[in-house]
């Protein structure tokens, strides 16, 4: 049950990294957004070109964003990744792990205070199996969110450590989105990397222990990206409304 967890709220993470950004591009143009996710963006990019080359790809003309209004980043893969199927599941996986890595760092050397203040609120490392878990998870996200932002303003957001936290972690989590071409593969690396880490916790249990250890990062990831989407859908709706009431004036 805990596999299925953790597979399950890697998913979250990217269904919901790929909402926002989709809400903010269109919001505001999609370039100037990437320009603001820049450090997810780069960490993103030079995760699918290692995976490129590493299943056996040649990566031309690589540009971090494109010229077009979209300002994607590009990659020109001549030719395809040469080990069907597992090579483009790989390549969508290894900008996922890039952006974790560095959130993992930006934890460990920036974000000591802010996830120390909302450590003992996280997500549930059981799947519900009832309507009443279902709503139970449900209230436990909208807290882990209410933690979390108290545990924010609780920090000393003075200091640039928690600034550059938050900009960091804001940045790697949204750019979990799926690159342009990637969503399937985002899809199915995350369901086999489920697989590989049970049959690997059925033959080295300490490697639950381990995962367990990561959880509040887990957690801080999907509490970060519940309350960006929050935001954003209120300030979208707030926006919508003003412009027809604007029209109807």
């Amino acid at each position: 049950m805990f596999y299925a967890a953790m597979t399950f709220w890697l998913l979250v993470i990217v269904f919901v990294a790929w909402g926002v950004h989709q809400l903010w591009s269109g919001m505001v143009r999609p370039r100037v957004v990437n320009s603001i996710l820049l450090p997810g963006t780069l960490l993103a990019q030079l995760g699918r070109i290692v995976g490129v080359l590493v299943t056996g790809g040649t990566v031309n003309n690589t540009t971090l964003m494109k010229d077009d209004e979209a300002g994607e980043p590009q990659t020109d893969q001549k030719p395809q990744p040469k080990i069907p199927i597992v090579g483009s599941i790989l390549v969508a996986m290894l900008p996922l792990v890039a952006c974790a890595t560095g959130i993992y760092w930006a934890t460990q050397m920036l974000g000591g205070e802010i996830i120390g203040k909302v450590a003992d609120q996280t997500v549930t490392q059981k799947l519900p199996m009832s309507l009443a878990a279902f709503w139970a998870l449900l209230r436990d996200s909208i807290s882990l969110v209410e933690r979390m932002v108290d545990g924010i303003l609780r920090a000393n957001l003075i200091d640039w450590k928690s600034i550059a936290f938050l900009y960091l972690v804001i940045c790697l989590t949204v750019r979990m989105a799926p690159l342009p071409g990637n969503l399937r593969g985002s899809l199915g690396a995350i369901v086999l990397v489920g697989l590989a880490i049970a049959l690997l916790g059925s033959a080295a249990p300490s490697t639950v222990t381990a995962l367990k250890g990561s959880w509040p990062i887990l957690s801080f990831s999907v509490g970060v990206l519940l309350l960006l989407l929050m935001i954003t859908l209120i300030v979208r709706g707030v926006v919508g409304l003003i412009r027809v009431l604007s029209r109807n004036g």
